[in-house]
């Protein structure tokens, strides 16, 4: 079974992602980016850094993707995260603006 198709900018944000890339993935999101984790928000790049120090990038983890979905201006990723500090199906769903993402929200997959 081939991989799904992912759609630029959100294939290079999960490229940053699981090379454990920091600055390509804080450089993914627009100045005033944000990201809602199951419900916290963390927005602006040092937001986003402190959080992700802990429990993304910095806990190395690395999402296999499952499934694609485009749904007006955002696109939902679900897939297979694993980290040291959380595990299993989650659903990312990312707002873009431009070339750049708005806002990626966190949920069960």
């Amino acid at each position: 079974m081939a991989a799904p198709t992912i759609p630029e900018p959100v294939a290079a944000f999960i490229t940053a992602v699981n090379n454990h890339d920091e600055q390509a993935f804080l450089d993914a999101f627009t100045p005033q980016g944000a990201v809602d984790d199951w419900g916290r928000d963390f927005t602006g790049r040092d937001q986003i850094k402190t959080w992700s120090d802990k429990e993304f990038i910095g806990s190395h983890g690395t999402l296999t993707v499952e499934k694609v979905e485009s749904v007006g201006g955002s696109i939902a990723v679900i897939g297979d995260w694993r980290s040291t500090h959380a595990n299993g199906r989650s659903k990312f769903v990312f707002d873009i603006d431009g070339d750049k993402l708005a806002k990626m929200t966190i949920r069960e997959g």
